[in-house]
């Protein structure tokens, strides 16, 4: 499973980039993304997705739709 960050949700305040231990978050025209190759949720480093849990916006990042 993956993650995404909603688009017209993101502010672009960069938390969560730094966050990703598996450098699944860049930038992409001021705005964040989320690479579903590398995303992991976090699984096998961290309890809960660091990203959601430090993304000052509520529903920013979701689960990618299958």
């Amino acid at each position: 499973m993956s993650l995404t960050i909603v688009a017209d949700v993101c502010t672009g305040c960069s938390a969560c980039e730094p966050e990703c231990p598996n450098d699944a978050i860049s930038e992409k025209k001021n705005l964040f993304v989320i690479d579903p190759e590398l995303c992991t949720e976090c699984e096998g480093h961290y309890d809960t997705p660091q990203c959601v849990a430090v993304c000052p916006i509520d529903d920013c990042i979701i689960p990618l739709a299958a």
